[in-house]
C-alpha cells in the first residue's frame, strides 16, 4: 500500500481519513482526544473558513471545527480513493479493503518514535547498539550540522523507531548538538524521550533530566552504568526517585545488555499510559522564581496555537533565560510585545534580588532541586569511585610521564597497523591476484578483460588489501574512547593547544583525524567558540587520515624496509608540526579574539568491551568498503579507460602506449609543475586522481605502473614494481629521497572531495576554497624543499 499517512491539516475538502496518531502537547492531546480524535475513527473535510482557518470536519456524526494548527499535529491516513470495489475479489463486498486499511493503521499506530538523550560518556550509544542489536536497517538522520543515528527494530508487537541523539550536557542554545537535541524534541514530537544517565555521576547527569521535565513530555529514564554505582557500595532507591521525577527509572548496564529489556517494555508501558510513575511534575524553583514564571505564563497561554506544541511554562521559563530561540519562535505571537515586557520586568526584578543573571538563577535553582532528591533517595558508598581512575592518572596525566606515555601509544598505535596488518593484507593480496589470473585465463582477450582484470580488480584490489590497516587503526581510536584515554590526551596536550589558539578539546578531533578527517571535521561541532571551531576545521586535514594509510605503507614497505615504524611515525609528526604551524599563522593573521576557558569533563576509566570495539571497526569497515563500491570503483573505471584508450592491439600494455593514452597526456601536461619536485608524469596522474579519494592513489600507480605484455597478467607486487621503475636516463625513478617527499605531498596537498564538502557545510564555501588552494599550494613548497635540499646531501 503507498504511503498515505499526512496530517489533518493536508486533507482536501470532501476527502475522508482515518485518525492514526495525536501529536502534541500534553494538554492539546488531552483534549483532541476527548473530542473523539481517537485512532481508527473516521473523518469527513466538510470546509474551510473563507480565509481557510478554521476547517470545518465531520467526527461521529457531528460537526467540530479545527484551527490549522491544531489540525497539523493530528496525523491520519486518507482513504479517500479506497471502495469495495478495489478488492481483487468483489465477494469481500469490502471486508478485504477495510482489513488491508485496519492492518496498516495498526502498524502506524503500534509504532514508538524513542528518542535516545543524554550526556556525553554516559552510555547512550552503547544502549542504542545493544538495543538495536543490528538486527534491523541502521541510517542517518541528518540535521543542518548535526547528524544523528536512527534504527528501526521490533518489541513485543510493537515497531520501535529508536533515534541516538548527539550527546549534551544541557538543552540550551550554546552548541550546535544542544540546538539540534532540542529542535528535535520540539518539531519532532518523539512519542518517548528516553533519557541515559550515568548512575555514577548522578548530580550533573541529572540537570539535563530537569530540562526534560519544563518540557512535560513523555520520559522513561535508563540509570546506566549501575554495577558501577554498586561497586561503590553506594545505594539509590530509583523506585522513589521515578516517583519524585514523575516517570519510571530501570537500571541497567549497556555494555553486557544488562536490563534493556526492561527499558523496552516501560516504554511500551508509559505509549500506553499504563504507566502508574508516568505523571508531569513542576521542579518548584522557590516563591520569587514561581512567581516571575506565573506572571510570563499568563500572557503566553492564550496564544492556544503555540501552547498546543509547547507547554507554557516551559515557554515562561525560557523567557526568563532570555532565550533567543524561544524569542524567534514567540516573535509571530499578537501579543509578542506585552510577553516580552513582562519577562524582562521579571528578569529585573530577580536579578537585582539575587544579583546573578537569570540563567544562574534557574540553573541554582534545579541543581537545588537535584540535591534534595538524592538527598531522600541516594547514599553515598563507603569506596571511593574516583580510587582506580586517581591511581592510573598518576602515571597518565603526570608531569613528566604523561607526553612519553601518550607518544609511546601512538607509536605502538602506528607499529600495530603495518606489522599487524601485514598478515592479512598478504592474504588479501592472494586473493585478488588469484582471481585476476583466474578472469585472465577463462576469458578471452579484448577490452572486457581488459578492464576486468586491469581496471575494476587492479584498482579495487589494490585498495582493499589496506583494510585490515584501517581496522586496526579504528581498533587503537576506538580503545582510547572508550577507555576514557582520549579525554586524557586532551588534557595533556590543553597548554599546547592553548599556545596555538586552541582548546584542549580540540585535540579530540585531530586525534580522531588520523581515522577519517570527514568525522573529525563533524566533532568540531564539539567546541562552543566559532573561531576555535574554524582554526580546529582547517588543519585537521594534515592530520595522516586512515586513506592516506595505504600510500605510506606502499611506499615504506617499499623504500624503507628498516625503518618502517620510524618513518611512518615521522610522516604524522610532520603532519602534526604543520597543523601546529599553520593554526598559529591563522591565530595571528585572520583570529584574534582570546580563547575560551578550558571545560571538559575526565570520565573515569572503563573497561572496554569487546562487542562495543568490534562494532565501531565494522561501522568503519562497511563505511571504507561503500566507498570501494562506490567512489574508488568509479574512479578506477575512469583511470583506467583513459590510460587504456586510444588502445590500437589488445592484449598489449606497453609503456609507450600508456604514455600515449590521454591520462598520459593529461600527465605530460601537470608534468612541468611536479618536475622541480622529482616527480614524473605517472606520479601526477596518481596526485590527481587522489582529489576524489586518496586511496584512489594506489590504485592509480597500480595501473599506470602495470607492466604486463602479450596477454598475461603480471602478479608482482606493486611495491617491487616501483622499485624496477626507472626514468629516461635509466636512473631509478624512485629513491628514498623522492618517495618520502611524494608522501609528504600526499599528506598535505588537497584533502579528498568528501573533506571539502564536509567543511563547506560546517564553515561555507569561502573556507572549502581557502583549504583547496592553502593546502596545496603548501605540499608543493615543502617536498619541493625536501626534494632539492635533500640532492645536496
Amino acid at each position: 500500500m503507498e504511503n498515505r499517512f499526512l496530517r489533518l491539516a493536508d486533507i482536501p475538502t470532501g476527502n475522508e481519513c482515518v485518525v492514526v496518531k495525536v501529536h502534541g502537547h500534553g494538554s492539546f492531546r488531552n483534549r483532541i482526544v476527548e473530542m473523539g480524535f481517537v485512532k481508527g475513527e473516521k473523518i469527513t473535510v466538510i470546509k474551510n473558513a473563507p480565509l481557510r482557518d478554521p476547517i470545518e470536519y465531520k467526527l461521529m456524526d457531528g460537526h467540530i471545527s479545527l484551527r490549522r494548527s491544531e489540525a497539523e499535529l493530528i496525523e491520519v491516513m486518507d482513504i479517500t480513493d479506497y471502495s469495495p470495489a478495489c478488492s481483487k475479489d468483489a465477494s469481500y463486498n469490502g471486508t478485504f479493503l477495510d482489513e488491508t486499511v485496519k492492518n496498516v493503521i495498526q502498524e502506524k499506530t503500534n509504532t514508538i518514535e524513542v528518542a535516545l538523550v543524554g550526556n556525553p560518556n554516559c552510555g547512550k550509544t552503547s544502549f542504542f547498539n545493544r538495543a538495536t542489536g543490528l538486527r534491523e536497517h541502521v541510517g542517518n538522520y541528518s540535521g543542518v550540522t548535526v547528524d544523528a543515528k536512527e534504527a528501526v527494530f521490533k518489541h513485543r508487537d510493537y515497531t520501535i523507531n529508536l533515534i541516538d541523539l548527539p550527546g549534551t550536557y544541557s538543552i540550551t542554545e550554546y552548541t550546535p548538538e544542544e540546538i539540534f537535541v532540542r529542535t528535535y524534541i520540539t518539531d519532532r514530537h518523539p512519542d518517548i524521550v528516553l533519557n541515559i544517565v550515568d548512575a555514577s555521576n548522578l548530580e550533573r547527569n541529572l540537570f539535563l533530566t530537569t530540562q526534560l521535565i519544563d518540557m512535560n513530555i513523555k520520559v522513561v529514564m535508563a540509570l546506566n552504568m549501575y554495577d558501577e554505582l554498586a561497586k561503590e557500595g553506594a545505594t539509590l532507591d530509583y523506585q522513589y526517585l521515578g516517583k519524585l521525577l514523575g516517570f519510571p527509572i530501570i537500571p541497567t548496564t549497556a555494555c553486557s545488555g544488562r536490563g534493556i529489556e526492561g527499558v523496552l517494555d516501560k516504554i511500551i508501558e508509559v505509549f500506553e499510559d499504563k504507566n502508574e510513575l508516568s505523571r508531569h511534575i513542576h521542579i518548584n524553583y522557590g516563591t520569587d522564581i514561581e512567581a516571575a514564571i506565573d506572571k510570563v505564563k499568563e500572557t503566553i497561554a492564550p496564544n492556544k496555537a503555540i501552547t498546543d506544541k509547547f507547554a507554557p511554562r516551559y515557554l515562561a521559563i525560557k523567557m526568563i533565560e532570555n532565550d533567543s530561540l524561544t524569542k524567534k519562535i514567540l516573535t509571530q505571537l499578537p501579543n509578542y510585545k506585552q510577553i516580552e515586557e513582562t519577562a524582562q520586568k521579571c528578569i529585573a526584578f530577580l536579578e537585582k534580588e539575587y544579583k546573578e543573571d537569570t540563567c544562574t538563577i534557574i540553573t541554582n535553582a534545579k541543581y537545588g532541586f537535584i540535591r534534595g532528591a538524592l538527598k531522600e533517595t541516594y547514599i553515598v558508598g563507603d569506596r571511593d569511585k574516583r580510587q582506580l581512575t586517581n591511581a592510573i592518572d598518576t602515571v597518565l596525566t603526570h608531569q613528566w610521564l604523561g607526553f612519553p606515555v601518550l607518544i609511546l601509544f601512538m607509536w605502538v598505535m602506528f607499529q600495530a597497523t603495518f606489522s599487524l596488518g601485514s598478515y592479512p593484507m598478504d592474504w588479501i593480496q592472494e586473493g585478488v591476484d588469484g582471481l585476476g589470473n583466474w578472469i585472465a585465463e577463462s576469458m578471452p582477450a579484448g577490452p572486457l578483460t581488459d578492464l576486468l582484470v586491469d581496471g575494476i580488480i587492479a584498482g579495487v584490489g589494490g585498495v582493499i588489501v589496506f583494510l585490515p590497516n584501517i581496522l586496526i587503526l579504528f581498533f587503537f581510536i576506538s580503545l582510547m574512547e572508550d577507555t576514557g584515554y582520549m579525554a586524557r590526551a586532551a588534557f595533556l596536550m590543553d597548554r599546547m593547544m592553548h599556545k596555538i589558539g586552541l582548546h584542549g578539546k580540540s585535540f579530540i578531533p585531530l586525534l580522531i583525524g588520523f581515522g577519517c578527517n570527514v568525522p573529525a571535521i563533524m566533532a568540531t561541532r564539539t567546541l562552543e567558540s566559532r573561531r576555535e571551531r574554524l582554526i580546529t576545521m582547517l588543519i585537521i586535514p594534515f592530520m595522516s587520515c586512515s586513506a592516506r594509510l595505504p600510500v605510506y605503507i606502499l611506499l615504506v614497505s617499499a623504500f624503507f624496509p628498516s625503518q618502517q615504524g620510524l618513518v611512518l611515525l615521522s610522516l604524522y609528526l610532520v603532519g602534526i608540526t604543520v597543523a601546529i604551524l599553520t593554526a598559529i599563522v591563522l591565530k595571528k593573521v585572520l583570529f584574534h579574539k582570546a580563547t575560551d576557558p578550558f571545560v571538559m569533563e575526565l570520565p573515569p576509566y572503563r573497561m572496554p568491551t569487546m562487542r562495543n570495539t568490534a562494532f565501531h571497526m565494522w561501522e568503519k569497515a562497511g563505511q571504507y568498503l561503500k566507498k570501494m563500491g562506490t567512489i574508488i570503483l568509479f574512479a578506477s573505471i575512469l583511470i583506467w579507460a583513459l590510460g587504456y584508450f586510444p588502445h590500437t592491439e589488445y592484449g598489449k600494455q606497453s609503456a609507450e602506449q600508456m604514455e600515449n593514452s590521454y591520462i598520459g597526456r593529461i600527465g605530460k601536461m601537470v608534468e612541468p609543475v611536479i618536475a622541480p619536485l622529482g616527480f614524473d608524469w605517472k606520479m601526477g596522474v596518481s596526485i590527481i586522481t587522489g582529489l576524489a579519494a586518496k586511496e584512489i592513489v594506489v590504485s592509480s600507480m597500480g595501473i599506470l605502473y602495470h607492466a604486463g605484455s602479450e596477454g598475461e597478467v603480471d602478479t608482482q607486487n606493486l611495491a617491487e614494481k616501483l622499485q624496477k621503475q626507472t626514468n629516461t636516463e635509466g636512473k631509478p625513478l624512485f629513491t628514498p629521497l623522492i618517495a618520502f617527499g611524494f608522501m609528504l605531498f600526499i599528506l598535505i596537498y588537497f584533502p579528498c572531495m568528501a573533506v571539502i564538502a564536509a567543511i563547506r557545510k560546517e564553515a561555507g564555501w569561502k573556507w572549502a576554497f581557502f583549504t583547496i588552494f592553502y593546502t596545496t599550494g603548501l605540499a608543493w613548497i615543502i617536498a619541493f624543499c625536501v626534494y632539492q635540499i635533500g640532492r645536496l646531501w
